[in-house]
Formats: structure tokens, C-alpha cells, sequence
């Protein structure tokens, strides 16, 4: 990663936080401790932010906080190719007349280009995927009400009746802050509050997950692996994870990355 996206993206999350740590800034730019402490110390200097004990913090922190969850243009730079590999695969999923739920989040995003080619209702609480959807393809878009979260461009509402439930698809796409043995995994309580009305108005969930979230944890449970039909993930997955799904009677579908040797296969039909 260049420099000059690290720097961009860790002014970004301390915009979210009122510390980012060391260890936070490494997982999100996949980078050494040294190589993290120096920019730090740059952005320092250039009076971007300021360095703290362990990690740095904004210079003029935001007066709104919001939800408990990573900007959107972060995670759009976090294993941009596994995402759009997991994408193709959702979307090879779908048909021409069907109706579907997307929730918001930078892996379901991806979706967005192969869906220029169909002709779907789709049900989303992305404002993002909302747009590219009105402006490149032919599906219908619908959105529930509510407001619109800028750091994460996402569509929530703190009311029970935001239209969702009158919406019923046949499958919804959705990602994940982690996915363990109680199940999916989420940050921030108003996320976990929209994501569950929207899997009540589908048959089938299908989690996007690329193979980090398996050993990324939060402390609140969104639903057990058992409402869980599919996931779909890339070749990176260890075997343990597998194991897990495959016990859970979960189907497993394994999207293939550009430049990966390995074979994409579907299994546990």
C-alpha cells in the first residue's frame, strides 16, 4: 500500500474514534508497527492529528458520533480483491425477476457492477448502492426511511416501521463484522437493530464474508449460524472454518481471487 493511501486512511479512522491504537492502524493497513509509528509521527508533524501513547487521535475530533463501525472509504481498501470475487459470486446467485435485500457494507457494494446486467427488485439500506444502481443498470431500488450515516453511507432508522417490512425477498446479501461458532457478528446496537428487521423479510441470508472476518470478533451477536444458509467467502478460508460452516449444515461457496491458483468450488449444496 502507498504511503499516501496509509496516510489517508488512518486520518480517516481517527475521524471515527476518540483513540486509534497502534495494533487498529496495522489491521487496517496491513502494515508493520515501525511502518505505522512513521507515519504517525509525519502526520504529526504536518499537524494532520496528533500522536498520543500507543496510537494517535484527531486534532479537532467530530461533535456527532456516530455508529460503531469503520468508514466506508476505509473498508472499500481493506482485500479489495477478495470482495469483488465474493460479489461475482453472490451475484451469479441471482435471476432476472428476483427480489433481493442488500445490506450496506464495501463487500455487498461490490455487487453493484455484475448487477448492471440484471433486472432485479432490489431492497437496500446503501445509500451507495442505491445511486450506482439508479444510475448504471435497470433494476428497481427501493430504500427504507431514515438517516443517512456519512462515514459508513448507510441508511438507518432508530423507528420500527422504516417500510422494510413491507418488502419481502427471496434472499438478502449481507456482510459481517465477524463470523464465529454463536454465529454473525456486529458492532454497534442500531446496526444490529436494522440488519435484524431485514433478514426477517428474506427466506435465505447469504453472508459475504472474506476469509479475515473468521478470526475477527464483537461483542454482539446478530444471528445464529443457524439462520444462516450460505456464505460465501474466498480462498483464503482455513480449514477450520470450513469445518465450523460445514457443521452448521451451512452451505459454503468459495469465490477464487484474481491470481489465485485455487479452484472456486461450491460446497455442502
Amino acid at each position: 500500500m502507498l504511503e499516501t493511501e496509509r496516510h489517508r486512511i488512518i486520518l480517516s479512522a481517527v475521524q471515527e474514534r476518540p483513540v486509534v491504537t497502534v495494533a487498529d492502524l496495522c489491521a487496517l493497513t496491513g502494515v508493520s508497527e515501525a511502518t505505522v509509528r512513521r507515519d504517525i509521527a509525519q502526520l504529526h508533524l504536518a499537524k494532520k492529528l496528533r500522536r498520543v501513547r500507543g496510537g494517535a487521535e484527531a486534532i479537532s475530533p467530530p461533535q456527532f458520533v456516530g455508529i460503531n463501525a469503520r468508514p466506508f472509504a476505509v473498508n472499500q481498501t481493506i482485500n479489495i480483491a477478495e470482495k469483488r470475487a465474493i460479489a461475482q459470486a453472490a451475484v451469479d446467485l441471482c435471476e432476472d425477476g428476483d427480489a433481493i435485500i442488500i445490506n450496506g457494507g464495501t463487500t455487498t457494494f461490490q455487487m453493484v457492477h455484475p448487477l448492471t446486467t440484471k433486472r432485479l427488485q432490489v431492497f437496500t439500506n446503501s445509500f451507495p448502492i442505491a445511486e450506482h444502481l439508479l444510475k448504471q443498470s435497470k433494476n428497481t431500488v427501493l430504500l427504507p426511511a431514515g438517516a443517512i450515516y456519512r462515514e459508513q453511507n448507510i441508511i438507518l432508522s432508530p423507528f420500527n416501521d422504516d417500510g422494510s417490512g413491507h418488502f419481502y425477498a427471496r434472499r438478502m446479501f449481507m456482510g459481517c463484522r465477524g463470523l464465529g461458532p454463536l454465529g454473525l457478528m456486529e458492532g454497534d446496537p442500531l446496526l444490529v437493530q436494522a440488519e435484524q428487521k431485514l433478514i426477517g423479510q428474506a427466506d435465505e441470508l447469504i453472508v459475504l464474508a472474506d476469509s479475515s472476518k473468521f478470526r475477527q470478533r464483537s461483542s454482539l451477536l446478530l444471528c445464529p449460524l443457524n439462520r444462516i444458509h450460505t456464505v460465501i467467502t474466498d480462498d483464503g478460508i482455513e480449514d477450520r472454518a470450513a469445518k465450523m460452516l460445514e457443521a452448521a449444515e451451512i452451505r459454503l461457496i468459495v469465490a477464487e481471487t484474481a491470481g489465485s491458483n485455487r479452484r472456486t468450488r461450491a460446497e455442502k449444496e
